[in-house]
């Protein structure tokens, strides 16, 4: 009875000119593989894609994938359609041959700022650090599937490699390697995460490369790129971008104090061309 009212309604409401009210269409993303050890920022895009989607003009609901997925399997299920409709990762020329970027980057290039997470006992070693060279002599800790990985390697850095994300931090721990680079707006949290690990942030070194962290959806759903693109401008205009990047990315940038830091400055070799670098006010720069 019910089913034949809603037909009913939607018969009346086209017979009167009136369109008939739309599903919500679906968009799936992917449930990242360090969720369970991240802080509120690990949930940013997930916010952020709420927040863009809701100032698109059309009716959308979110749903993460109900097992962890690890990055190259989504990037796998996205290409071919199947278990996700959108995933956020570093930019790479493979990737935007692969896939649809919306090149509008979430954490304003905070991803290329990297610090580094090494053992306790090692703080006055790292601390004594002046030059490349001598940051090039160690064994840096990446994953097998992360483009920084081709990245630190391109610039002249030793890198072992690892797929499992907890497992990275025993290896660091147990001195198979002796300092894992990460986001900013990562290690803060990480550190204290694995406090017991006896981890922490190396004192006065950062690395930085120019990388775009971008919403990816499938090269076919111009449809969402469009809308994502259409929300992410809307709330770069209004400002709220900016107040959604300071709530969750402003205490890790504080805490990081980049401009005091001896950064070393690498090249990408993997940014495509395309990547915006020249509209100023997407990407994060300390003050000096």
């Amino acid at each position: 009875m019910i089913e034949r009212r809603q037909l009913l309604l939607a018969s009346l409401l086209t017979a009167v000119g009136l369109p008939a009210a739309r599903a919500a269409t679906l968009v799936r993303y992917p449930q990242s593989e360090a969720q369970g050890h991240a802080s509120g920022a690990e949930h940013y895009p997930v916010r952020l894609l709420q927040l863009a989607l809701a100032g698109a003009g059309q009716e959308y609901t979110l749903q993460s994938t109900p097992l962890m997925m690890r990055q190259n399997r989504a990037l796998l299920e996205l290409a071919s359609g199947r278990a996700i409709d959108v995933l956020w990762t570093m930019a790479s020329q493979q990737r935007e041959r692969d896939l649809l970027p919306v090149r509008i980057p979430l954490d304003m290039g905070l991803i290329g700022w990297r610090l580094l997470l090494i053992r306790r006992r090692d703080a006055a070693r790292f601390a004594a650090i002046r030059t490349r060279a001598q940051l090039q002599s160690l064994q840096a800790l990446q994953g097998h599937d992360w483009p920084d990985t081709d990245i630190l390697r391109a610039n002249g850095f030793q890198v072992q490699t690892a797929s499992d994300y907890a497992g990275m931090f025993k290896m660091l721990e147990s001195g198979r390697v002796d300092y894992f680079p990460r986001a900013a707006f990562e290690i803060w949290h990480e550190a204290e995460a694995f406090a017991e690990q006896d981890l922490i942030v190396a004192p006065g070194l950062a690395l930085h490369y120019p990388s775009a962290f971008y919403y990816f959806v499938n090269r076919a759903n111009t449809t969402l790129a469009g809308a994502l693109r259409r929300g992410l401008e809307s709330m770069l205009a209004d400002g709220s971008y900016e107040r959604l990047f300071q709530e969750y990315y402003g205490d890790a940038i504080q805490r990081s104090a980049l401009g005091t830091r001896r950064v070393f400055e690498l090249r990408n070799p993997l940014l495509p061309a395309a990547t915006p670098l020249t509209r100023h006010g997407l990407w994060y720069r300390p003050p000096r």
